[in-house]
Parts: structure tokens; sequence; C-alpha cells
């Protein structure tokens, strides 16, 4: 199961790149940084402020997770195709289980090692994953209808500005949220099951892609 999760995303990771540049590796983009600044956003939902009374915001910390997610993914993909990665990835995940520690100080390690290397630090994330109980589960899933959502806005207008972000009152997230919950995240077809339904809410004009 875990192997035929990493090379859907690896797989769905390198189309949504490509789709908004054809030669995404030739660019040789810094998605190092990407990853840091992310890191900055996600500290700052989880709370480091020893001045003022915070609670860790979970949802939008687990958000900022996958989207760190989404670029590392693209760092792995430079070095070889999904199912070469994956099988790299999965070995690095089955080699050791983390467990739950102090989020804040693992957080700034994997940010050190990343802008260290400017490669993803794979251990680390899966680390932060245990830190916020976030299992590669519903990690799966949430990539998985982020990355589509990404890609079905790509498709219809995002770029132009034609795109309708709000559908019937609410915005395209909270369809997303609600599809994801519909349907059956191990299916082997599930990306295009998100997509086709995504595609059936859509108040806006729909275009016809090969």
């Amino acid at each position: 199961m875990l192997h035929t999760q990493l090379q859907t995303m690896l797989a769905l990771q390198d189309e949504i790149n490509t789709l908004v540049n054809e030669n995404w590796r030739a660019q040789n983009f810094p998605w190092y940084r990407a990853i840091w600044v992310e890191s900055a956003e996600l500290l700052d939902h989880y709370g480091w402020k020893w001045w003022k009374k915070q609670q860790p915001e979970m949802e939008q910390v687990k958000l900022e997770l996958v989207d760190i997610w989404h670029f590392g993914l693209s760092l792995e993909l430079q070095q070889g195709t999904p199912q070469q990665v994956a099988e790299k990835m999965q070995q690095q995940l089955s080699a050791e289980r983390a467990i739950a520690g102090d989020f804040r100080e693992n957080l700034e390690a994997f940010t050190l090692k990343t802008l260290a290397s400017r490669q993803f630090d794979l251990v680390g994330f899966a680390q932060m994953m245990a830190d916020v109980e976030l299992p590669f589960d519903e990690l799966y899933r949430r990539y998985a209808g982020k990355n589509v959502l990404n890609r079905f806005r790509q498709d219809h207008g995002y770029k132009d500005g034609s795109y309708q972000k709000l559908w019937s009152g609410r915005e395209d997230n909270e369809h997303l949220a609600e599809v994801v919950q519909s349907l059956d995240a191990s299916a082997e077809n599930f990306s295009n099951q998100l997509y086709q339904t995504l595609k059936d809410r859509y108040p806006g004009p729909v275009k016809n892609l090969a």
C-alpha cells in the first residue's frame, strides 16, 4: 500500500509540475527555499511565542505539512522516475518508525538540514508527521485532494483569471474536503474520481480535456 501511494503521489506531482512548466526539471527551481519559507509559516501556526497564550492550529499545521510534501516530492523527482523514487522513499520510511517528540525542535532540525543540503529530509518530515499525529494514509488523502484541486484550477482558467473559486457560496477548498470524505481513498483511480466529482460540481465553463 505504501509503495502504491508513493508512486501515485509522485506521478501526480510530476503531472502538475509539467502542467505549470513542461521543462520543470531543467529549470532547477529552488524547491528547498519553498520548503524553508513554508516551514516558517508552519511554526507560526503551531505557535512559538512564549509571551502570549497560543494553541496549535492543528488543521493549518497539517495543511502546511502537505504543502511542504509537494515541494519535497518535487525535489525527489529531480533524481529519478516516480517508480525509482518511490522505491527509495519506501526504504527510508520503512527503515525506522518515528516516535512523537518536540515538534518545534524537530521542525528546526528539518529546516536546518533542508538549507544545508538543499534536499528533502524525508526522515525529518516523517518525524514531524509523528509529532502531530498525521498518519501516512491521511497525508495521502490530503495530498491527493490538494494536488487534484491545483490541477483542476490550472485546467479551468486559473492562469488567465477565468476560474471561479466560489461555487454556490462556498470556496473550492470546502467542496474538496467534502468530496474527499465521500470517496474511497484506497481505490486505484482515487485521484481520477476526485477530479471528475469536482468537474461535475463546478458551475463555470468546463473545458473538454483529452
